[in-house]
């Protein structure tokens, strides 16, 4: 099987790239299934349930979350109704939505996908390593690969997660700080890994915020409004290839592309 995981959209300039860009890439790497990070998807700061189906009409099979999956409130009632939708598993219980689904795909071959997200300089949630291996128990003997999305702050964090799940899922893939990693790898035990796949959206700001803006939070201290910056849209992305016997990682390849 062949993963394409898309980094965090961000904004309207990252969703433009997606029908721009992904075709290409999808024919280039003869890729099975797509799965991108969309919690930045609504002008940089959460997802709607319109930006949802703008993106899974695009051949997108699932969409991860983060730490701003709550920020557009008419998302919060309705995110359960979107099976191919996942918030971080380690989010409190009784939250809505799910923390891991099953795609199939048209030949019978089934992806897992779960979604945790870090606790070092975030806000405090239940353990992610806990709460990784309870849902890769109950993906266990129904799919043909598991990829975990690590949202995560932390390059520690995010390390550590790769090695705990080291031969248990196919890929551990790192997001929200919006820089990718040069640290693509397979581990030992036939997980792919990376730190942080990066973003799709602006480049030419501040993790895809104006940079003005930034600037002057930086030199004042006082808050601001967050715009999405203009200029140089680039996807970031990575390919990751599974046995279909195994599970195990083969490949996994970063991807970087301007609109």
């Amino acid at each position: 099987m062949r993963i394409l995981f898309v980094g965090d959209i961000f904004g309207r300039p990252g969703r433009n790239l997606i029908p721009a860009l992904l075709p290409k890439i999808r024919a280039e790497f003869s890729i099975d299934i797509t799965v991108v990070n969309g919690e930045n998807a609504a002008g940089g700061l959460g997802i709607t349930p319109e930006i949802v189906r703008e993106l899974l009409k695009q051949d997108i099979q699932a969409i991860t979350l983060g730490n701003h999956t709550w920020r557009k409130k008419q998302f919060v009632p309705v995110i359960g109704e979107f099976e191919q939708v996942v918030r971080p598993a380690n989010y409190p219980q009784g939250v809505p939505g799910k923390g891991s689904t099953v795609v199939e795909l048209i030949d019978g071959r089934r992806l897992g996908v779960i979604n945790l997200i870090g606790r070092v300089y975030m806000d405090a949630f239940d353990c992610p390593f806990e709460a990784a291996k309870r849902e890769i128990g109950k993906l266990k003997g129904r799919t043909d690969a598991i990829l975990v999305d690590m949202h995560a702050e932390a390059t520690s964090e995010k390390v550590a997660m790769g090695w705990y799940l080291d031969g248990l899922c196919s890929a551990v893939v790192g997001t929200h700080t919006h820089v990718q990693t040069a640290d693509e790898r397979v581990l030992p035990g036939g997980t792919a890994y990376i730190t942080d796949v990066g973003m799709t959206g602006p480049h030419d700001g501040v993790i895809g915020v104006q940079k003005e803006l930034i600037i002057k939070k930086f030199l004042t201290g006082l808050p601001s409004e967050f715009e999405p910056a203009e200029g140089r849209p680039c996807l970031n992305a990575v390919v990751i290839e599974t046995d279909d016997k195994t599970g195990r990682a083969k490949s996994i390849e970063r991807i970087f592309r301007q609109g």
